[in-house]
């Protein structure tokens, strides 16, 4: 990497050197005379930890670079920039805040490092001294993060609703456009690396749920645990839930959504598939690109899209937190997270609490497949009935005694608790041969 003589070298540690790790050196290294001059410091990527210092990489570097322990990365006192580009949480967890604890910079892309153990991190951060930045941990290249934390700083946020899963999206896309099964567009999607041989996080909807709960924290300064929110996912959705949708007028996308009732010091988070109108842009956001609607009082809606994953992006998005990582060094202050203020800390976060599932509210879309025989309506009305569900309307496609018959239903607005006692109630009814298809039908505001 080309060194300036005359100014600055900012020394940065890499701990991963996989595709993003290898994404942020070719881009440091190509453009390092253009950082230099926007940013009136040069990079030296000083030290990588990686798991194998002998292993052929196509990247040409000294074996003198590489070690095998990240820990030797963030305690080496020359390093200024700890990027954590690993994964995982146990040994991610242990080199965060060991490089925080001697008051060092971070730099990460871990969604799950920081939903997990958010909290902890961002209290070592203040307490000595330390920087923590996270922009491509969420959405890949768009600058979300940097949105809310201070171009929207405004603004409170009533909603934030978006796709914050590029693999999902892919397979929900492909699905409506191909008219073919989800195994057949996931073995695709694998085929072409969008999903991992493991796609649980992803297709049950935990990635997007990591990713939603630091928005959830940048937006109102409270972490929601996995625990406290509603996530679903997407494998047991069928053509025949396309064919609705594509009937009046939706779209079916993995949604993460962000509420926030002010007048009820309320917050609730949930990740589920969801009818989307095609009028609205976000429903018209494919393949493995991300969206984010972000509502404020301020400023009102506004719209951020990119590609959500692979090298560029989330290297696009580590080099925007080195370069404000690099304005700290040269004496700037971070507007949320210089280490001298803890969101954790504030009044806001000991009286705004999560809201309870009596207390959310949608319409929904419900598909079942029943027996075909008479008095089955009738045994799904009295469900319904008994949970104070009301039906906006009823579709049933002609079966036969051996396969059964589908319903659809669709409801009018009701609480999500009594949604969810509705579908417990129907997955033992007799005259029901299958689990329940819920999804949500998402009514948003310009």
């Amino acid at each position: 990497m080309k060194i300036s003589k005359s100014k600055p070298t900012v020394k940065i540690g890499l701990c991963g050197f996989g595709v993003v790790g290898q994404g942020v050196w070719k881009h440091l290294e190509e453009k390092s005379e253009e950082f230099e001059k926007k940013l009136g410091s040069s990079f030296e990527v000083a030290k990588i930890a990686v798991r194998d210092t002998a292993k052929k990489r196509e990247i040409n570097l000294s074996p003198s670079v590489f070690c095998k322990d990240p820990l030797e990365v963030a305690n080496d006192p020359e390093i200024q920039i700890v990027c954590e580009l690993m994964g995982g949480t146990d040994v991610a967890r242990k080199v965060v805040l060991a490089a925080l604890a001697k008051g060092k910079i971070v730099v990460t892309a871990n969604k799950a490092l920081l939903c997990f153990h958010g909290k902890e991190i961002f209290e070592a951060a203040r307490v000595n001294g330390g920087h923590i930045f996270f922009e491509a941990s969420v959405a890949g290249g768009i600058p979300i993060i940097k949105a809310l934390r201070e171009g929207l700083i405004a603004n409170r946020f009533s909603l934030i609703y978006g796709i914050l899963n590029g693999t999902c999206n892919f397979i929900l896309t492909h699905m409506e456009k191909e008219g073919q099964p989800y195994e057949v567009i996931l073995d695709e999607a694998k085929r072409l690396g969008y999903a991992e041989a493991d796609e649980e996080l992803d297709v049950d909807g935990w990635d997007s749920a990591h990713k939603a709960s630091i928005l959830g924290f940048l937006a109102h300064g409270k972490w929601v645990s996995t625990d406290e929110m509603l996530v679903g996912g997407i494998r047991n959705i069928t053509q025949e839930d396309f064919a609705y949708a594509k009937k009046f007028g939706y779209s079916i996308k993995l949604l993460s959504v962000i509420t926030r009732d002010f007048e009820a010091d309320r917050l609730f988070i949930n990740v589920q598939p969801t009818l989307i109108s095609r009028r609205k842009v976000l429903a018209n956001v494919d393949e493995v690109y991300n969206g984010v609607c972000v509502c404020g009082d301020v400023v009102g809606t506004t719209f951020y899209m990119g590609e959500g994953a692979g090298q560029n992006a989330t290297s696009s998005a580590v080099i925007c937190d080195l370069a404000d990582a690099v304005s700290v060094l040269n004496g700037s202050k971070h507007p949320l997270f210089s280490g001298e203020i803890s969101p954790d800390e504030s009044n806001e976060e000991n009286t705004l609490k999560v809201s309870t599932l009596e207390e959310v509210t949608s319409k929904y879309y419900i598909r079942m497949v029943v027996k075909d025989v008479p008095g089955v309506l009738a045994k799904v009305a009295s469900v319904l009935s008994n949970h104070g569900v009301s039906v906006a309307s009823v579709l049933q496609q002609e079966g036969n005694q051996e396969k059964g018959a589908s319903i659809v239903l669709t409801t009018h607005k009701t609480t999500e608790q009594a949604i969810q006692e509705m579908v417990k109630d129907f997955e033992i009814t007799e005259s029901i041969l299958s689990s329940p298809v819920l999804l949500k039908i998402g009514e948003f505001e310009d």
